[in-house]
């Protein structure tokens, strides 16, 4: 079993041109394959080389590792049923822990050592879902969270759990909220968990994000106070670092009463410090903390691997940046972004501390936003589709933007082309014959398309040969 950066049926492609050979090549196919969404700025005077910033509110990074304790569930279709593999996967968190996870996006693959990062459920398929609160308290009433297995099985009514029954029985009830898929569980008592999870489900709220910044950008005059930024976490104590460059610009990082912060809690607004005589700049700060993530928060890959929910967490390392900008004239501009899945594109927040009106294009519409003013501009972009704009504003100011936007769980990639990503084995489940292609483990890599587009090219090229020689035939006949 793979967890999908090439499998077998990737082989033809992989002589045609080692498409195959690493995560990164296998991402820019997808995104020629999707296209981009370009839109060019205009504003103010000069221009800067614009600083990525991909939509992310904070929290946990992490690299998926791949499908650790599972067992088997039968995915019903109009066109047959496929034997899945269903259960928790594992994931490495940047600087330090681990995280347990279900799939939410049954349709989708997983990519292999795909990177992650926490998510608000309003930037996944979860935002517009209504039972999306019904997953969470599956999680908090399922493995891993209830690891005694005996109890577990009682409550469902189930002779007996395994940890991999318990894995599966849990990946199969939220697929049928989550994909409102018709999906079975293999093993019975695996079933009867997923059956009395299903019904006993009831709405819980949205996690709060382990660790995030509001607001992520803030901008005004040399001199004043720029923010407030006001922490939220779950952890204890959060470290603040300022800008790198601080200690030779005089910049702080302080609260309202002027004392400089090193550490910070929920709840602690910070402020930007900036010197009255300091010339027209930006400046970045960064929080960071230890804690677990709370279990139900989303997490969303950029290279569209499948969409996961937390399931459990170990003591994980979480951070958090927040920009500032100011100019001693003009227009000041702090621009944010936010995935929007409800609204079916990617909200910019854009504020204006200064005294003049700050204009920008976007997309092919002029938007201006007065002086003191914040306004919010959704740039519509399609499903599965990969977008890149950058906002420029007086003094060099620039952001660039860059992500895909995955907000529906049956995306591009199908039962029909998942076959072309590895060697089907038909298993007999209950008399009927079924496809044991792994939709939601192996997922093959989002090149998917790609590789059914030169397979038919293929075809059309063999075709043309066979013509070809058979005209030569006919003449030397002749």
């Amino acid at each position: 079993m793979s967890n999908g950066s090439c499998s077998k049926g990737n082989s033809v492609l992989a002589a045609l041109s080692g498409i195959c050979r690493s995560t990164g090549t296998a991402r820019l196919a997808a995104a020629t394959v999707t296209g981009l969404v370009a839109a060019g700025v205009l504003s103010g005077a000069g221009t800067a080389v614009a600083e990525e910033a991909p939509q992310t509110q904070g929290g946990a990074t992490a690299t998926i590792n791949g499908l650790k304790t599972y067992g088997q569930a039968v995915f019903h279709e109009s066109g047959g049923e496929q034997r899945v593999a269903a259960g928790l996967f594992e994931m490495s968190v940047d600087g330090g822990g681990a995280l347990q996870t279900y799939c939410v996006d049954l349709h989708n693959p997983t990519q292999g050592d795909a990177r992650y990062q926490e998510t608000p459920w309003s930037g996944t398929s979860l935002g517009t879902n209504k039972d999306a609160g019904r997953i969470r308290w599956i999680l908090q009433n399922s493995y891993p969270q209830v690891n005694d297995l005996a109890a577990l099985a009682r409550r469902a009514g189930a002779s007996g759990l395994t940890e991999q029954d318990a894995a599966a029985g849990t990946q199969v009830a939220i697929w049928r909220y989550s994909d409102g898929a018709k999906v079975d569980a293999v093993d019975p008592q695996a079933e009867k968990l997923a059956d009395y999870l299903e019904k006993s489900a009831r709405n819980v709220a949205e996690p709060q994000a382990s660790l995030s910044l509001d607001p992520p950008a803030v901008s005004g005059r040399p001199g004043d106070l720029l923010g407030p930024v006001t922490v939220h976490t779950n952890a204890g104590a959060v470290t603040v670092t300022p800008p790198a460059d601080a200690a030779t610009s005089g910049l702080r990082i302080i609260d309202k009463t002027g004392k400089v912060i090193t550490t910070a809690k929920n709840g602690t607004r910070l402020y930007f410090d900036v010197p009255e005589d300091a010339a027209d700049g930006t400046a970045e700060l960064t929080v960071q903390a230890s804690t677990t993530v709370p279990v139900g928060r989303a997490f969303a890959s950029e290279s569209r691997s499948q969409t996961q929910i937390l399931a459990g967490s170990s003591e994980s390392t979480v951070s958090a940046t927040a920009t500032a900008g100011w100019s001693a004239e003009g227009a000041i501009p702090a621009i944010s972004a936010r995935k929007n899945c409800a609204g079916g594109g990617v909200d910019i927040i854009a504020a204006n501390k200064g005294d003049k009106p700050f204009t920008f294009t976007l997309m092919g519409g002029e938007h201006t936003i007065p002086a003191g003013t914040t306004r919010t501009v959704t740039v519509p972009v399609q499903e599965d589709q990969a977008y890149d704009f950058t906002i420029t504003g007086p003094a060099g100011f620039s952001r660039r933007f860059t992500g895909v936007l995955d907000c529906k769980t049956q995306g591009a990639i199908t039962t029909e082309t998942a076959q072309l990503r590895s060697d089907p084995s038909p298993a007999t489940v209950g008399g009927d014959t079924v496809d044991t292609t792994d939709l939601a483990a192996t997922g093959g890599s989002a090149i998917t398309p790609l590789i059914a587009g030169l397979a038919i090219g293929l075809v059309v090229i063999g075709g043309a040969v066979l013509i070809l020689l058979r005209r030569k035939e006919t003449r030397t006949g002749d």
